[in-house]
């Protein structure tokens, strides 16, 4: 439901930054951006409002943020996404974008396949989701994590300008263009492909992709369109390399040591775990679509992932909240809630899923926080999040109300 302005009184409002809860608070939304953030005074109405609510008892907080996912991956068998037309792919996107939604993530950053055309079908109301920060391709060199191809196979359509999530490119030149091609069409930041994955046929976990004069080149690129690399690596030599070389935002980083937590903090570059996709392809990976054989190279990174974690925390690196699930998978996103919080205190997980998001997106001010001038991207939540992260993983009874950019997308609060 649609309200030009909105009050939520009596709120119990969650400033994520202090990291501590404000008892009967009055949060004032006009026009899909928070006007005001204060305590309630009887004799200091907030004025006129569409729609007014009591919400005592209730805690208001941020949205969510998911640094890490991919609204197109119907599948876990990748190249399957290569050979169904990109009209099957979008109509698959559309229940896990709602989902992403209802489940009270109200900013994603796709890390590969989405693209301006459905980040503007979003943002236009034509599809309901959350707001979605995009990179349109990632970037692979020829048999990188990109390359979906097998050992057989000569072409795959798609793997040029055609659709899918990634495009190969090879060479400084080649790199280049590759960047400006997804920065002409609208990307946000650029992500590249610089160690193996699990769910490629032809590389190795431990294999370094891309020289260190490509990974330059990309990361000037973005530079000079004021954007920044993300780019996919688990070993220490992939993550030390790439972060020598400018990468702002690492993403796994699950075979890291004490030297990659140096240059983390030297950088201010930012760590994204995403810890809930290994459990979840363990669990049911080759039912999604995930090949049998690659479930070696996922045990390779699933032992190790909770450790790299705990370096990070204690040494204070930036972490966001990412997930990276796949086809079936996409419903476990909130499970990443729980498996952080073996290393984790509530706080610095809803950090991660907020406010540390919000500095990784370039969003400071506008995305995170429940903050005068920022967008409305609130929950309303029945429970104490900072006591019991179970009120987030559990949306259908504890999300009492879902808002993105002053809009009610989910409402059980009385009038």
């Amino acid at each position: 439901m649609s309200a030009n302005s909105i009050v939520l009184n009596h709120a119990t409002v969650l400033d994520v930054v202090q990291g501590k809860l404000l008892p009967d608070y009055r949060v004032v939304v006009r026009n899909g951006v928070i006007e005001r953030v204060e305590p309630v005074n009887e004799d200091d109405l907030a004025g006129p409002a569409d729609e007014t609510l009591d919400v005592r008892g209730l805690t208001v907080m941020p949205g969510l943020c998911d640094a890490h996912v991919h609204v197109l991956a119907w599948t876990a068998n990748l190249t399957q996404l290569l050979r169904m037309p990109p009209s099957y792919t979008a109509a698959r996107a559309v229940g896990i974008l709602e989902d992403m939604l209802m489940r009270g993530f109200t900013t994603v950053r796709d890390a590969a396949g989405a693209d301006f055309g459905i980040a503007q079908a979003v943002d236009e109301g034509y599809l309901k989701g959350p707001r979605i920060i995009f990179c349109g391709h990632s970037l692979s060199p020829t048999g990188g994590h990109g390359d979906k191809r097998a050992k057989g196979e000569q072409v795959v359509e798609g793997m040029g300008w055609g659709h899918g999530m990634s495009v190969i490119c090879d060479g400084v030149a080649e790199v280049r263009r590759a960047c400006r091609e997804e920065i002409r069409k609208g990307a946000s930041h650029i992500k590249l492909m610089l160690s193996g994955g699990v769910a490629s046929p032809t590389d190795r976990i431990t294999n370094l992709q891309f020289s260190e004069e490509e990974v330059r080149a990309a990361v000037e690129e973005a530079d000079m369109a004021g954007l920044y690399v993300m780019a996919h690596a688990y070993t220490t030599r992939a993550v030390n390399r790439a972060l020598a070389c400018g990468v702002r935002s690492l993403e796994h980083c699950n075979l890291v040591d004490e030297s990659s937590i140096d240059l983390f903090l030297k950088h201010d570059a930012f760590m994204v775990p995403t810890l809930v996709t290994y459990e979840a392809l363990a669990r049911e990976g080759v039912e999604a679509g995930l090949p049998a054989n690659l479930l070696g190279k996922l045990q390779i990174v699933m032992e190790n992932g909770t450790r790299a974690l705990a370096l990070a925390h204690e040494a204070g690196v930036n972490l966001a909240y990412g997930t990276d699930l796949l086809g079936q998978m996409h419903r476990f996103q909130l499970e990443e809630f729980a498996i952080r919080s073996q290393v984790q205190p509530p706080i610095d997980i809803i950090r991660a899923a907020t406010v540390n998001a919000a500095r990784l997106f370039n969003e400071v001010g506008q995305t995170g926080v429940v903050a005068a001038g920022a967008r409305a991207d609130l929950l309303v939540v029945d429970g104490n999040p900072l006591e019991n992260l179970a009120c987030l993983q559990d949306p259908e009874p504890c999300l009492k109300a879902i808002l993105k950019g002053g809009v009610f997308f989910k409402n059980t609060l009385s009038t």
